[in-house]
C-alpha cells in the first residue's frame, strides 16, 4: 500500500454550490461562487467541502446523478455566458422572481435549459477559434465517458426522461447497431450536451484556479455507488449486478440498527467486484482520476462498503433480509496507491465499522 499523506489540522466549510446566492434560481459557478471563496479567506478558512457535482436526476439529489463524470448543467453560471458574448440580458430575463430561500429545481432546469441552448447558438455564431479548439481537445481528452454520457442524455430527452430499462430493447441493452443509429439520429443534441460540459468544466476550472490561489483546498464526495439510471450503468452494464434486462438482482442498502428499524434500502444497483478486480479496477480509477481533476482531497461516501456491504435482493421492500458481503478490500486500495500514490483521501467511515473495516481505513 501507498503512504497515506498526512493532514493538518485544517477548518473548513460545508455549501454546495447549489446553495450560493444567485439571480437564477440555484447557486452557480458564477459571482456569487467567487463571493464565497472570498468569504472563505477573510474567515481564515483553508478548506471547501462540496457535495458529489454531477447532473441530477430524479429527486434532484447529488446522490442519485446521471453521471459519476459529467458535471451538473445547472451550475454554469449564465452571467460568466454573457460575458463572454454567448447570452444577451434579453435571454436571461425573468418573466416571474424565482423563490429566495429554497431552489426550486423544476423552474430552475428549464429556465436554464432554454437559456444555455440560446448560449450554444451563440457560441455556433461567435466562439472563436481558439474557443472552439478548445471545445474539440475537451471532447477527444475525455470520450472515455463523454461520448456515451451525451448519447445517454440525448436519449433520455428523446424518450420522455423514462429509466433507461424502459427505451426500446436494443438501445437499452447498448447494441452496438442501435448506438450507431442513434449516434446519426441525436447528433446534433449530443453535440450540445458535450457543449454544457465543455462549459462546466472551463467554469469549474477557473473557479478552482481562484479557491487555490486564496489558500484553500476543495474537498469532493464520491459516493461508492452509483444511480441505476445512469450512463455509467447503462453503458457498462457487465460491471453490476443486473438481469438480462438491466435491472438490479441485487442492491445497497444498511441492516437496521437504531435510527431505522428497517434499514436503509438505497437501491443502487452493487458492483460485480470480482470482474473489476480482473481489469485492475479501470472503471474506477478512471472515475477517481476525474474527480481529483475537480478538486484537491477525495471523501469516500460509504467507505466501510469497500470491506463489506449490505447486499438486499432487488425484491425486497426493506433492508431488513439482507446479508454482508466481502467488499474488494486491499486489493483495491492497492490498485488506488498504484495509480495515486499520495493518496488525498479522506475515508467516511459512520454505520456498522467492523474490524475488518478499521484495518483496512488505517
Amino acid at each position: 500500500m501507498g503512504k497515506t499523506v498526512p493532514l493538518e489540522r485544517k477548518c473548513g466549510i460545508l455549501c454546495h454550490p447549489t446553495s450560493m446566492p444567485g439571480r437564477f434560481g440555484i447557486g452557480e459557478l458564477g459571482e456569487g461562487a467567487y463571493r464565497f471563496v472570498d468569504f472563505l479567506a477573510q474567515a481564515g478558512q483553508s478548506l471547501w467541502q462540496i457535495l458529489p457535482l454531477g447532473p441530477t436526476g430524479y429527486g434532484d439529489s447529488p446522490y442519485q446523478p446521471f453521471s459519476a463524470f459529467a458535471g451538473n448543467p445547472l451550475l454554469i453560471g449564465l452571467d460568466e455566458l454573457i460575458k463572454e458574448g454567448l447570452l444577451d440580458e434579453a435571454d436571461v430575463a425573468l418573466r416571474e422572481p424565482f423563490p429566495e430561500d429554497r431552489v426550486s429545481y423544476g423552474a430552475a432546469r428549464e429556465f436554464k435549459d432554454h437559456a444555455l441552448r440560446r448560449s450554444y447558438d451563440g457560441f455556433s455564431r461567435r466562439a472563436s477559434k481558439s474557443v472552439r479548439e478548445e471545445l474539440t481537445r475537451f471532447v477527444e481528452e475525455n470520450r472515455l465517458w463523454l461520448d456515451d454520457f451525451c448519447l445517454f442524455m440525448a436519449l433520455k430527452r428523446r424518450f420522455n426522461w423514462s429509466a433507461w430499462t424502459d427505451w426500446d430493447t436494443d438501445i437499452a441493452l447498448h447494441e452496438e447497431q442501435a448506438t450507431r443509429y442513434w449516434h446519426r439520429e441525436l447528433r446534433n443534441e449530443m453535440d450540445y450536451q458535450g457543449y454544457l460540459q465543455f462549459q462546466f468544466a472551463r467554469q469549474w476550472r477557473r473557479l478552482k484556479e481562484y479557491v487555490n490561489d486564496a489558500g484553500i483546498s476543495i474537498i469532493g464526495d464520491v459516493p461508492i455507488f452509483v444511480g441505476h439510471d445512469s450512463a455509467d450503468v447503462w453503458s457498462h452494464r457487465e460491471l453490476f449486478c443486473l438481469d438480462d434486462r438491466g435491472q438490479p438482482t441485487v442492491v445497497a442498502g444498511v441492516p437496521p440498527d437504531y435510527f431505522s428499524p428497517t434499514g436503509q434500502l438505497w437501491g443502487n444497483p452493487l458492483y460485480l467486484w470480482e470482474v473489476m478486480r480482473r481489469d485492475a479496477y479501470a472503471w474506477w480509477m478512471e472515475r477517481l482520476r476525474a474527480v481529483l481533476d475537480q478538486v484537491d482531497i477525495v471523501r469516500l461516501d460509504h467507505f466501510r462498503g469497500f470491506g463489506g456491504y449490505w447486499e438486499v435482493s432487488a425484491e425486497e421492500e426493506t433492508a431488513i433480509n439482507g446479508r454482508w458481503v466481502k467488499g474488494p478490500g486491499r486489493s483495491f486500495f492497492r490498485q488506488v496507491a498504484r495509480e495515486f500514490p499520495k493518496l488525498p483521501i479522506i475515508a467516511e467511515d459512520l454505520g456498522v465499522i467492523s474490524a475488518d473495516v478499521v484495518a483496512l481505513r488505517q
